[in-house]
């Protein structure tokens, strides 16, 4: 009997505490829902572009300059002279035929130079004339005065004679670009043959002094030529028309993420600028850049890109570059559930110390003006309570977003716990109110959104996009090349997160043949 008096005094003692202590917690709360702030309206984002450049260096292989003029320039030249010594040969005919060998073309850093070697024949034929007696004084000192009777034997007589010329013809040219798209070659050529003579009836003639005139007159016909058709062939800037096109246009990037929409590249190319061209041993590089907006919409555009008018110059430069910069736009439902997945369940303190911890349930944020809004769903206990009671609250916390570019996160600063938050919380008890420190310190360690994922998506989507401008084939290798991909900014409205991307690489294009061009 005295053994069943104890327990029910036990059981009516432990039945009064619990009810004290529910009592307790109903008193002053239990669960506080503290309605949030006020959010500050934000204007929608704008659409917005970014300035994005590619610099393209062109080189193209000398040996495919030489294929080319190779396979355009005369093999021959001929010509015929007329008779210098009238007085010595009637019926004169004096022709000249003169063959090229192989082209060469050497490279230095001011000019070009095409040379070949010349290899041809003077021929003659005629009859010497009556007067070769008398030729003394008509042809002054080029005439042997001690010919004598062995001159006036050789009257009515038949000449026919061949005489070898030999020399070389070097073009150099010194390319430049027009603002009109143009390429003006500035050539300038020169002749050389080696000394040589043909005796007529003992006089002799000097081959370069007779065949050089008549050569040099060729040789700048066709130079002058070979001018006016490159300076006005539009072959640079129809390669320019082609390329342009291919860039002003919308180019698929996929979704950004699991059951996202589709986005798209604009490209919207605005201005063309070129260095002049430089050559080195091997090559002729032709550097051409151009400057484009770029932004990524919701669907497919067709942009309109006036192509410019003139080529803006600008002074020459090395190195290839790609810089592509786009807005990426993240609906802050995936912020949200990106800030879920790193705060709800976390407990406070991170230690594990001291009498009392709270648990975060649930996390979500909302934009307004220049901050974040975290409303946070949270438990906080006595950790010695018997029964693991504990008071529920929803906390706000303020912060202001900025990007980590060294780690490509998103964080917040100047954290800051709601007033009124605070306040409802601290009713709660004492574990609510031992739990309000650690607050901030876990939205400032933990409400941290790793963007890297968004990085490298943007990465493969514009690598993708790029791949499109790579070509091999028909003597050209294009390569566009994608190295590194950075966040550099962020900016909000109330339903979007907007990351600025820019991404760099290179791209190269290089010529081996300019026959199938």
């Amino acid at each position: 009997m005295r053994l069943r008096t104890i327990l029910i005094g036990v059981a009516i003692l432990l039945a009064s505490f619990l009810g004290a202590t529910v009592g307790m917690q109903l008193l002053s709360g239990g669960t506080g829902t503290v309605a949030p702030p006020a959010l500050v309206e934000i204007p929608p984002l704008k659409a917005t572009s970014r300035t994005s450049v590619v610099v393209t260096p062109t080189s193209i292989a000398l040996s495919a300059i030489r294929d080319a003029l190779d396979a355009s320039a005369p093999h021959n030249v001929s010509g015929k002279r007329d008779n210098p010594v009238s007085q010595l040969l009637t019926n004169a005919d004096i022709g000249w035929t003169i063959a090229r060998g192989p082209l060469t073309v050497t490279g230095r850093p001011d000019a070009m130079a095409v040379g070949t070697v010349l290899n041809g024949t003077l021929h003659v034929t005629g009859q010497i004339s009556a007067q070769v007696g008398n030729l003394g004084g008509a042809l002054g000192g080029i005439v042997n005065r001690g010919l004598g009777q062995d001159l006036q034997n050789l009257t009515g007589k038949t000449l026919d004679q061949h005489a070898d010329i030999r020399g070389n013809v070097t073009l150099v040219s010194r390319p430049a670009i027009t603002a009109n798209w143009r390429m003006e070659p500035n050539l300038t050529a020169q002749v050389a043959l080696a000394d040589g003579a043909l005796s007529i009836a003992g006089i002799k003639i000097g081959i370069s002094n007779e065949v050089k005139p008549m050569l040099d007159r060729k040789v700048d016909e066709q130079v002058a030529a070979l001018t006016a058709r490159l300076r006005a062939d539009p072959f640079l800037e129809q390669a320019a028309r082609r390329e342009w096109a291919r860039m002003c246009r919308s180019i698929s990037l996929g979704a950004a993420g699991a059951g996202l929409p589709d986005l798209w590249l604009e490209v919207r190319p605005t201005r063309a600028f070129a260095g002049q061209p430089r050559i080195d041993a091997n090559a002729l590089t032709l550097v051409i850049g151009v400057q484009a907006e770029t932004r990524v919409v919701p669907g497919q555009t067709q942009p309109d890109c006036p192509f410019p008018a003139n080529l803006e110059l600008v002074p020459q430069t090395e190195q290839s570059r790609v810089g592509i910069s786009v807005p990426i736009d993240v609906p802050f439902t995936e912020v949200n559930r990106l800030l879920g997945l790193r705060l709800n369940g976390k407990t406070l303190p991170r230690d594990g110390q001291g009498p009392y911890e709270a648990v975060i349930r649930s996390a979500s944020v909302a934009p307004s003006g220049d901050r974040l809004l975290i409303s946070l769903r949270v438990k906080a206990r006595e950790k010695a309570s018997w029964f693991g009671l504990g008071a529920e609250a929803d906390v706000h916390v303020w912060g202001r977003p900025s990007l980590d570019r060294e780690n490509q996160t998103l964080r917040l600063s100047d954290i800051t716990l709601d007033v009124d938050s605070e306040s409802a919380f601290g009713l709660l008890g004492a574990a609510a109110r031992a739990a309000i420190p650690y607050l901030k310190d876990a939205v400032a360690d933990y409400a941290v959104i790793d963007l890297q994922p968004f990085a490298a998506n943007a990465r493969r989507s514009i690598e993708r996009a790029v791949s499109e401008f790579r070509t091999s084939g028909a003597g050209v290798q294009a390569e566009v090349d994608i190295t590194d991909l950075r966040l550099v900014g962020i900016d909000f409205d109330s339903k979007t997160l907007r990351v600025i991307a820019e991404a760099n690489g290179s791209a190269n294009v290089t010529v081996s043949s300019l026959m199938a061009q």
